[in-house]
Formats: C-alpha cells, sequence, structure tokens
C-alpha cells in the first residue's frame, strides 16, 4: 500500500482496496495499526467539540432535494478541469450525480432532466443562491438610512422550468444548511478522487463511468438509508408537462409585419399556413432547446419557421483602373493655346473671308 496510487488513503479506504484490489483480508483497525507503525498514518486524539443541534431528516422520499456543484481538482492534474453536480434526497441520501465541463444552466437542466425522468417530480429543491437558481437585484448605492422595498426580480431559467413543473425552489442561507449535500462533496473529494487515481481516469468520460459504475453503486449501498415514511412524494410527469419545452433557454420575441421575427442574430419568417388573425405584433414564446433545436409558440400552438436566408449585399462599384490625371507644377488649366501668339493671328475679318463669307454678312 506504499505505491504513490495510494497515496493519502484512511485506514477503512486501505482495508477495503487491500481486499478488493489485492486479495489481503484485514481489518481496518489492523490496517490502522498497520499504518500507525509504518508512519502511514498517525493517530488523532478525541476533541471536545461544539454540539450542535441537526435538522431531522424529512419523512418520505421525495420531499426535499438538496442540489449543488462542486469545484473541485477532481482529476489531480492528469486531465481538464471538471466540475461534479449533485442531487441528493434528504430522506435517504439518494444520490444521483454527473461530471460536467461547466457549471451551466444547460448541464444543470440536463442533470434535472435525468432526476425527473428517473424519479419523478420532488416536491421541493433546496440549493444555494448561485445566479443559476437566483436572479441578484440591481441598486445604486443609495444614501445612509435610506431603506428601498424588495423589488421581485423575474425568475432564472432554472426557476422558470421548476415553477412550470409544480416544484418548489427553496434558498439556503448557509452552506451549513445544505448540510448533506455537502458533506456528499466532502466524501467525494476523498474517496472518489482516489478511486479515480487507483482506475486511471483521465477524461471526463472515463470519470462519468467510474462514478455511475463504482462510485454511486457503493454509496448506494453504503450510505443510503431507509426513509421513516414509506410512501413516495414523488409526482410523476403529467400530460401537459414537456421537459423539452420547460427545460430550455426561453424567452418572448414580437412578430414583426412582414410575419418575421429574430432570434440569436438571425431571422426567422413564420410558415404561411401557421399565420391566422392578430398574429402580427404578437409577442410569441421562443424555447431555444438542450438538443440545439429552437421551437415557437403561441399560446399552446407551435408555429413552423423557417430560417431565412441572408440578404446580398449591394456589390460594390469597380475601381476604375484608368490612371489619374496629373496637372505639371506651377501651370493652372489646359495647355492647348501653349505655342499661339494672338499678334501673329489674322484680323478677324480676313478669317471670315478665308472661311468664305462675306465681309458685309458680319456687318
Amino acid at each position: 500500500m506504499s505505491a504513490p496510487v495510494y497515496q493519502g488513503f484512511r485506514p477503512t479506504l486501505a482495508a477495503e482496496y487491500l481486499r478488493k484490489k489485492h486479495s489481503i483480508q484485514a481489518s481496518k483497525e489492523t490496517v490502522r495499526q498497520w499504518m500507525m507503525r509504518a508512519k502511514l498514518w498517525r493517530g488523532k486524539k478525541a476533541k471536545v467539540t461544539e454540539v450542535h443541534t441537526w435538522r431531522p431528516r424529512r419523512s418520505r422520499f421525495g420531499e426535499l432535494v438538496q442540489w449543488d456543484t462542486s469545484e473541485h481538482n477532481w482529476l489531480e492534474g492528469r486531465g481538464e478541469k471538471l466540475y461534479l453536480i449533485a442531487m441528493i434526497d434528504d430522506a435517504t441520501s439518494r444520490l444521483l450525480a454527473r461530471f460536467v465541463r461547466h457549471d451551466s444552466t444547460e448541464e444543470n437542466m440536463k442533470l434535472l432532466w435525468s432526476y425527473l425522468e428517473r424519479f419523478g417530480r420532488p416536491v421541493r429543491f433546496y440549493t444555494d443562491k448561485a445566479s443559476l437558481f437566483q436572479t441578484a437585484e440591481k441598486h445604486k448605492r443609495d444614501e445612509p438610512g435610506v431603506e428601498k422595498d424588495r423589488v421581485e426580480m423575474p425568475p432564472t431559467q432554472i426557476g422558470r422550468a421548476l415553477r412550470e413543473l409544480g416544484i418548489t425552489w427553496i434558498a439556503a442561507h448557509s452552506p451549513q444548511a445544505k448540510g448533506r449535500v455537502e458533506r456528499n462533496f466532502g466524501t467525494a473529494q476523498d474517496r472518489l478522487v482516489k478511486g479515480m487515481r487507483v482506475a486511471g481516469v483521465t477524461t471526463i468520460e472515463q470519470a462519468n463511468q467510474y462514478l455511475t459504475n463504482d462510485y454511486l453503486v457503493w454509496w448506494e449501498r453504503e450510505l443510503t438509508v431507509a426513509a421513516a415514511n414509506s410512501d413516495d412524494a414523488h409526482r410523476r410527469l403529467e400530460e401537459g408537462h414537456n421537459l423539452a419545452a420547460s427545460l430550455s433557454h426561453v424567452e418572448t420575441r414580437q412578430v414583426r409585419p412582414d410575419y418575421t421575427l429574430r432570434w440569436d442574430g438571425k431571422l426567422y419568417q413564420i410558415e404561411r399556413r401557421a399565420i391566422t388573425t392578430g398574429l402580427r405584433g404578437a409577442n410569441l414564446r421562443v424555447e431555444q432547446r438542450l438538443d440545439g433545436s429552437l421551437a415557437v409558440r403561441q399560446g399552446e400552438r407551435y408555429l413552423s419557421v423557417t430560417e431565412c436566408a441572408p440578404a446580398d449585399r449591394p456589390k460594390a462599384a469597380r475601381p476604375n483602373n484608368k490612371p489619374a490625371t496629373t496637372r505639371r507644377a506651377g501651370r493652372r488649366g489646359s495647355d492647348w493655346n501653349k505655342d499661339f501668339d494672338l499678334k501673329k493671328a489674322p484680323k478677324l475679318w480676313q478669317a471670315v473671308q478665308a472661311a468664305g463669307h462675306r465681309q458685309t454678312e458680319l456687318l
């Protein structure tokens, strides 16, 4: 067990890997004594700590689900930076988790979709006050002593989705309030990190495979408990619940006079067969879905739209390749009369006679 891959293992975890990987049967107490003699573990004196009164678990599975993300060096430098999103039931400690590259609305919605399909709709989700779940109020600094009434902010995309699905959202006021999910991350940052190290995990695909096939299986077997009440508080998805629609990025757009609308810098034409009286100028719900598709809805009716081809830009004028005429320095105008001498020129009547006219015609 002195190999670098086992560095930092505690007696309990070391005993488990000795049995699983090396077929050495020894209790965790025996392994602890071995590690202490080898100076790989140092016994700790019990400390008198302040006693906290813990909130009792909810009585039913699905009454309250804690939801959070952990940013940690999960691959210990062997691969890209990852985040672990986790949902843990308060009554039973049943856990659903996934590694992602970004702690984004989209990735959190994907895990929410997996939870809803697997368990149904819980009564409440309990999260922190991150911007994914709560829109922060923006205000200027007020004068000292001046108080303003709280302004109700519009929901975030996740907040809107939870409302549409009939799920209550509760914000925790401190990390301690989310004790169950925080302790889950503490366990994961120890056991899960070391397990992936031994397994040689280097990619997000391998990390999620180990998480699903090893860690969550162990968690389900060892750390989940039976709920005090056997009734399941989860509610099934009703016919009116459309996960693809709710778990989207949703905004409102107004129909232009030519029955088009703009979205993400592009122009979309509503198909003729979808046009009805009163559609021009109406507000539509636009859903950018997780699969990348776009859906446009008026009330409960979806409209067919097609992306308009970008308009042709006017052609630029052809450049004039003729060389520009340059004037000689020191001269003004044309030089057509360069060698003309007025003193040597014929008189007017002489010029007229030469042209075949009589002098009397000029009088």
